[in-house]
C-alpha cells in the first residue's frame, strides 16, 4: 500500500527538533531548515515506510511475533489500540529490565500470573487469609500493568517496533545484543545508525504517530491474512489427499461386486 506524502504532511509528520538538538547522523532524511526546526523530507519518509511495512510482512507471515515499545505518553494509548487489534505484544508502561536479554525470567513472572488465576478459579485464593489474598492481588495488578500485553509471547520477538529511540535506548540495546531487528520512528535528534529500519518522522505528536502506527499494522495485517491463506491452502491440500485413495476404492469396489454377480 503506497504511502500518501500529502497525508503525512497533513499529519505533522514532517516537524522534526531545533536544529541545536539535531544529530548530524540524521541529515539524509532533513529536507531543510525552517525558524530554528529542522523539517523531514516526507518523500524519503514514504520510502522508508513503505520498505517497513513489507519486511514486517514478511515477518507476521513467518509467524513471528512483532514487539511494539512506546512509553511516552503521546504513543502508548495510540501502541496498545494498534497493536492489540492485530494481536501483537507491546510495552506501554516502564520497559523490564532484561526483557529481552532476560526472557526466561520474564517468562516465569507471567506464568506467576497464570498461577494466581487458576487459584481464583479453583478456590485455593479464598483459603488465604485477608492479608495474603490482598498480597496476591496487588502482586496480579503490577505484573497485569507491567506484562499483560506480552502474556501471549512464548518466545523472542522476530522484530522490534519502537517509538522515539531516544527514550526506548534499553529496549534497543536488548534488541542489538540478540541480533533482533529493530523498526522505530526516528525523530532529528536520535542516531539512525541504533536501527535497521529507519522512518524518519516526528515522535511527539499523537496525528504522526497514529499515521505511522495505522501503515504499520496494516502491512501486518497483510502478512498475517498471507499466513492464513496459506494454512487454509495446506489444510485443503491434505483433506484432498486423504480423500483421494477412497475415491479410487470406490470404483475397485464396484467392479468387485460386478464379477461376484457375474
Amino acid at each position: 500500500m503506497a504511502v500518501e506524502v500529502k497525508e503525512l504532511l497533513e499529519a505533522g509528520v514532517h516537524f522534526g527538533h531545533l536544529t541545536r538538538k539535531w544529530d548530524p547522523n540524521m541529515a539524509p532524511y532533513v529536507y531543510m531548515e525552517r525558524n530554528g526546526i529542522h523539517i523531514i523530507n516526507l518523500y524519503k519518509t514514504a520510502a522508508k515506510m513503505d520498505e517497513a511495512g513489507d519486511a514486517l510482512a514478511k515477518i507476521a507471515a513467518s509467524g513471528r511475533k512483532i514487539l511494539f515499545v512506546a512509553t511516552k505518553k503521546q504513543a502508548k494509548d495510540i501502541v496498545a489500540e494498534k497493536a492489540g487489534n492485530i494481536n501483537m505484544p507491546y510495552i506501554t508502561e516502564r520497559w523490564p529490565g532484561g526483557m529481552l536479554t532476560n526472557f526466561v525470567t520474564i517468562r516465569k513472572a507471567i506464568k506467576k500470573m497464570a498461577t494466581i488465576d487458576r487459584m481464583k478459579k479453583d478456590g485455593t485464593f479464598l483459603t488465604l487469609s485477608k492479608k495474603e489474598r490482598l498480597q496476591v492481588d496487588r502482586l496480579r495488578a503490577k505484573l497485569e500493568k507491567n506484562l499483560g500485553s506480552i502474556v501471549d509471547m512464548t518466545r523472542l520477538p522476530g522484530a522490534l517496533f519502537v517509538v522515539d529511540i531516544k527514550r526506548e535506548h534499553i529496549a534497543i540495546k536488548e534488541a542489538q545484543k540478540l541480533n533482533i531487528p529493530i523498526f522505530a520512528m526516528v525523530d532529528t535528534n536520535s542516531d539512525p545508525r541504533q536501527v535497521d529500519y529507519v522512518i524518519p518522522a516526528n515522535d511527539d505528536a499523537s496525528k504522526s504517530i497514529d499515521k505511522i502506527l495505522t501503515h504499520v499494522t496494516e502491512a501486518i495485517t497483510g502478512g498475517l491474512n498471507e499466513r492464513k491463506a496459506e494454512k487454509a491452502e495446506k489444510e485443503a491440500a491434505k483433506a484432498e489427499a486423504k480423500a483421494a485413495p477412497a475415491k479410487k476404492a470406490a470404483p475397485a469396489k464396484a467392479e468387485a461386486v460386478k464379477e461376484e454377480e457375474e
